[in-house]
């Protein structure tokens, strides 16, 4: 993956992703603009303003696209999808004259044929990784957020519609939100990209001590947080939809599958059975993303041919 300097796309980064302990570090997001239903602020809430560069193999792009369903925002926010393999550039884009533009994986809002493009035309210099997701203001030309949990949390509390923070139910949704971070969402590519085994073992322990402590919490209740979906079940989903058919295998997150808990799973089909929701769901680019080759994982990039797993609730 490469990295901007300032502005300017560099191929190889020299910044290394893990420690000297072989533990990986995730570079924190810093573009954290915020839209508001203040309509007088510099990034209100308008219809047809913003636009979402995604992926669909990505679990951070994953929330907002869930955060957009969730919200009725499809017709409000257009939506660019990266090809599911990364190139020397970073995410691409299909584009006229290579013999896919157009496609799925064009890019309809500047014909870009990568991500680092769209960074560089940010009004302040950019250093950083290449990330998605991105949303970008379409009327101001500028990035507002590469922050999934800024972007998830902003969506909810600027537009109108279903309300994913309830504010009595605040405090436990963010105590949700954060131990899920650390050690699911996070923590599959913590023993994913562990460098050591010892770095390995305290990721994949960590995370599925996490998965029995949220299956014996889904014992007697449908979700997280009280009786209704809320912004901790959309953000713990995105691993779930890969945990069986990527992570499992991909990432060395073997101890248990999904579909092995008694009430994980039958939490996680509920989700994907919601309206919308298998939408933003593609089972093959997963694996074709986190398939992908890879020196240290997958050298020969190899894509499984399964598991099949039937997602009917």
């Amino acid at each position: 993956m490469g990295v901007m300097i300032d502005g300017q796309y560099h191929v190889d980064d020299p910044a290394p992703d893990s420690r000297l302990d072989g533990t990986f570090q995730r570079a924190k997001s810093t573009i954290r603009h915020w839209i508001s239903a203040d309509t007088s602020t510099a990034f209100p809430a308008e219809v047809g303003r913003y636009h979402l560069f995604a992926a669909w193999n990505c679990p951070w792009a994953h929330r907002a696209l869930l955060a957009i369903r969730f919200k009725g925002l499809e017709d409000a926010i257009s939506v660019s999808y990266a090809r599911p393999r990364r190139t020397p550039e970073g995410w691409v884009f299909d584009v006229e004259g290579d013999g896919d533009g157009g496609g799925e994986f064009a890019d309809p809002l500047m014909g870009l044929s990568a991500l680092h493009q769209a960074y560089s035309r940010d009004t302040t210099p950019y250093t950083g990784r290449i990330t998605v997701p991105l949303l970008w203001d379409k009327v101001a030309g500028c990035a507002v957020s590469n922050e999934s949990a800024d972007i998830v949390r902003m969506l909810g509390d600027a537009f109108p519609g279903t309300n994913l923070t309830p504010k009595p139910l605040l405090p436990k949704i963010d105590a949700w939100n954060a131990r899920i971070y650390t050690e699911v969402n996070n923590g599959v590519y913590r023993a994913g990209f562990a460098r050591t085994q010892a770095a390995y073992d305290a990721a994949v322990y960590a995370l599925f001590a996490t998965l029995d402590e949220i299956d014996a919490h889904l014992e007697n209740r449908k979700w997280l947080v009280g009786d209704t979906f809320t912004e901790a079940d959309l953000r713990l989903f995105p691993t779930l939809a890969r945990f069986d058919v990527a992570y499992h295998y991909a990432f060395k997150c073997n101890i248990r599958r999904l579909c092995d808990y008694a009430h994980l799973w039958p939490y996680a089909k509920a989700i994907y059975a919601m309206p919308g929701v298998a939408e933003t769901v593609r089972f093959e680019i997963y694996k074709q993303g986190y398939f992908s080759r890879s020196e240290l994982r997958n050298p020969l990039g190899i894509v499984p041919a399964g598991p099949v797993i039937d997602w009917t609730p």
